[in-house]
């Protein structure tokens, strides 16, 4: 009769061929610890992205980098308000840290340029929206006072019919920029040359 082995000894047996290795769990660290580093130098631009990759141990600097490219290339979007742009360019100088080509710097300054364009432009496309619009909403508003008997002033963005005109107009816009965001990530990751 066999012996009957103890859940511990069972357990020993299973994780025996389990190795831990320490260079892909460092390189992991190290990767994690790029993330961070581009996470605060976001939050608080006195942070030195190039001293975080200067501290790391020589072996893991590739990996720092990648953290931090990670972490700053999926930040590069299209601007909700004039208060992004200094966000925009943090991320841009934040890449530069970890992207030497010259030619990035470029790019990006063009993007930079975009980004404050397309700003003017979705607040014309407002104002043109709001002045294509306003017969049609000035008769909505004559036939609600009409039937209340007061007089009733609209929100556009409360009228559903407008809602649907401005998204589809805005949105036709963001989509025009939006290849120009995805040029910027396409060029960043060519650019730069991640560890093999």
């Amino acid at each position: 009769m066999g012996r009957i082995k103890s859940a511990l000894e069972l357990a020993l047996e299973r994780t025996d061929s389990v190795k831990s290795d320490k260079a892909s769990i460092g390189q992991f660290e190290a990767k994690q610890q790029g993330k961070r580093a581009a996470n605060a130098f976001l939050e608080n631009n006195g942070a030195s992205l190039e001293e975080a990759v200067q501290k790391a141990p020589k072996e893991q600097r590739d990996a720092v980098k990648q953290g931090i490219f990670d972490t700053l290339v999926s930040q590069i979007a299209l601007p909700s308000s004039k208060d992004d742009e200094r966000r925009i360019q943090s991320i841009g100088k934040g890449l530069g840290a970890v992207i030497s080509d010259p030619k990035f710097t470029a790019l990006y300054k063009q993007f930079i340029h975009a980004a404050s364009r397309y700003l003017d432009e979705i607040d014309q496309y407002v104002e043109a929206i709001q002045r294509q619009y306003a017969p049609k909403l000035r008769q909505k508003e004559e036939e609600v006072s009409r039937r209340l008997g007061r007089q009733v002033k609209l929100d556009p963005f409360q009228d559903p019919e407008f809602v649907a005109f401005y998204n589809q107009h805005i949105n036709a816009l963001k989509e025009t920029y939006q290849s120009v965001v995805e040029q910027v990530r396409e060029q960043a990751k060519l650019l730069f040359c991640p560890p093999a």
